[in-house]
């Protein structure tokens, strides 16, 4: 029996979202809200209330603050004229990129969550494994295609940063959960940016609660320069946030699932990963997934403000977590659409001229060891500019398609490093990009 969740009441503001035609999606998302608020009943109502309730009241000013902030104007360092960080879309010109670390990768304890994200065949390897360190010769082939990768992209003009690297095996204990780690593998999981902004992820796994650590020295640098750097609220990641008899047994189960709305994380309060999240200048496109809920989605809307244009988009995906394996914004009016998860919005972008490209069925064999992610990293690519793209070597394929479209590809081997969960563009965060702010939407 699946259990009552919250997800109910908030899958409606999705539904408006795609209903609603030639209105401002911010205000039709406020009364959507105001709307299942009123419908919400029971406990799970009263904690979705309080939530609610919460981040409304958020990040208000307060004269305390406006002292203190004038306080420390006083005494930190005047902002340089240029600042390092500036990035508005997926494919200017790359200039400064962070890359993951494969070294100490940990295998997630099996959790709920970890179980809602994952297929069946690899759950023993979970229950085997979780809390130690991946194959240790898996892991090291990783490391030694990540460095080749950071290698190539310096070859092609781009600084390459690194994270710390941290020992992921250790445990830790909060008030509310224990858990050890994950890794520094993927920051375009845990950082956005947007213009001269680093916005820190909350997460919704509690194996990367603390992975923000691995990044911290790279961010203060950057914010010593004149970025910007902002923290999402971090969630509690107390049971609450999980639906804890989420049903998932076979593909069709989570098909099912995903048509109704329904996710593992509830809306107790807000939690995203900043790679459900894609850009094309002042509009940016989030998907609500496992690891992503509507409140989380609400407190990006509401923060960059009406300077930006926050979509939902949904796809016929039976495992939503991180939309750029499903849809890869390329270029200026150019998306990679995967064809085994249509998009139920595409018409917005055909409408605007877009273009729209599937792409072709992905290569790599069926015994490769993919232990987080599905075959469509294929599709995760990094655009390094509107005319040169890193691309998977064995996917000659797809390849093949970059060059019916103009697109120089640059051919790295990362095979082992997909099998951690990520592709060019998940192995990466772009930093600065040599570009404006623009709208590429009528």
């Amino acid at each position: 029996m699946i259990r009552r969740s919250t997800n109910d009441h908030w899958g409606a503001v999705l539904q408006y979202d795609e209903l609603v035609k030639g209105e401002r999606k911010d205000r039709m998302f406020h009364h959507t809200l105001r709307l299942s608020q009123s419908q919400m009943t029971g406990d799970k109502g009263k904690v979705a209330r309080a939530a609610t309730g919460w981040v409304q009241k958020a990040f208000q000013g307060t004269s305390a603050a406006v002292a203190e902030r004038d306080t420390l104007s006083k005494s930190v360092d005047p902002v340089p004229d240029e600042c390092p960080v500036n990035s508005f879309n997926e494919w200017d010109t790359l200039e400064e990129v962070i890359v993951g670390r494969a070294e100490n990768a940990c295998v997630p304890p099996f959790t709920v969550e970890v179980k809602a994200n994952t297929y069946e065949k690899h759950w023993p390897f979970y229950q085997k494994y979780g809390g130690q360190l991946f194959p240790e010769e898996h892991l090291k082939k990783a490391v030694s295609e990540i460095e080749e990768m950071c290698n190539i992209l310096r070859l092609e003009g781009v600084k390459v940063r690194r994270p710390e690297p941290i020992d992921w095996v250790t445990h830790y204990k909060t008030p509310d959960f224990d858990s050890t780690g994950l890794y520094s593998a993927m920051p375009r999981d845990i950082l956005l940016v947007v213009g001269n902004e680093i916005i820190e992820a909350p997460m919704a796994w509690r194996s990367r609660f603390f992975e923000y650590r691995a990044y911290r020295p790279l961010i203060k640098e950057y914010f010593s320069q004149g970025a910007k750097w902002t923290t999402a609220p971090k969630p509690t990641m107390a049971d609450d946030l999980y639906d804890q008899e989420y049903p998932m047994r076979t593909v069709e189960d989570r098909h099912q699932l995903a048509a109704q709305g329904k996710f593992v994380t509830t809306e107790f309060e807000p939690c995203f990963d900043a790679a459900d999240f894609i850009r094309a200048g002042r509009d940016i496109f989030a998907q609500r997934s496992q690891v992503t809920n509507y409140m989380g989605i609400e407190w990006m809307r509401r923060h960059l403000g009406p300077e930006y244009r926050i979509h939902l988009l949904s796809f016929k995906d039976p495992n939503p977590m991180h939309i750029d394996a499903t849809f890869n914004i390329i270029g200026p009016g150019l998306v990679l659409s995967n064809p085994d998860r249509p998009c139920h919005q595409i018409e917005m972008f055909k409408k605007a001229g877009w273009t729209i490209v599937h792409p072709p069925t992905p290569l790599i064999p069926d015994d490769h060891p993919l232990w987080m992610s599905s075959k469509w990293l294929s599709m995760n690519v990094l655009m390094l500019d509107e005319k040169r793209v890193l691309v998977e070597s064995s996917e000659t394929t797809t390849q093949k398609m970059f060059e019916k479209l103009g697109i120089k590809t640059i051919k790295v081997n990362i095979r082992h490093a997909n099998s951690l969960g990520g592709g060019f563009h998940c192995w990466t965060c772009d930093i600065r990009r040599r570009g404006i702010l623009e709208s590429y939407f009528n």
